[in-house]
């Protein structure tokens, strides 16, 4: 296998997005992102690496000292047989000291949430992109769709500009 020049020969460096969750940034503003790395069985990992996850719905909560992630679903193995596991269990994510400290502080500030953004495979392990975000209220999301209407309209008129 030919070196690419980041991390180790023979090392795999791409990064494969399992799961999306679209309709966080419509619902949210993203303050801040972190990486976190998630505990899984064998037949979660398999699954996932067939791109049988959802983020639909699954949120982050601090419990204890640590970061926890719940609904997240994760289809069961089709070859996992008595092996397999629950689809919805909670699971927990790996993360430094003081990032769970400043999700701490944050979390028990009014009106933040954490809201697992991407689900994706970088370097063979399995990686959960986390986001302290703040809800929008409904004037905000159509603030952000004429917004993005606005800019369609402008690259629209720019494009046809430019044919003439």
């Amino acid at each position: 296998m030919a070196h690419t020049g980041n991390g180790k020969p023979g090392e795999k460096t791409g990064v494969k997005i399992v799961a999306q969750n679209k309709k966080a940034t419509h619902d949210y503003f993203i303050e801040e992102t972190f990486e976190a790395g998630i505990v899984l069985t064998g037949t979660e990992i398999k699954s996932i690496r067939a791109g049988k996850a959802n983020l639909k719905d699954s949120y982050a909560r601090v419990e204890h000292g640590e970061v926890f992630l719940h609904n997240l679903h994760i289809s069961p193995y089709e070859a996992g047989n008595r092996f397999n596991h629950d689809p919805l269990r909670t699971r927990k994510l790996l993360l430094t000291r003081p990032e769970i400290r400043k999700l701490i502080g944050a979390s028990r500030e009014q009106g933040f949430s954490l809201v697992p953004l991407r689900l994706y495979l970088r370097g063979g392990f399995c990686k959960v992109e986390l986001a302290l975000a703040r809800g929008k209220k409904n004037y905000d999301k159509r603030e952000t769709i004429a917004k993005r209407d606005a800019a369609r309209e402008i690259e629209r008129a720019f494009r046809e500009r430019q044919r003439a």
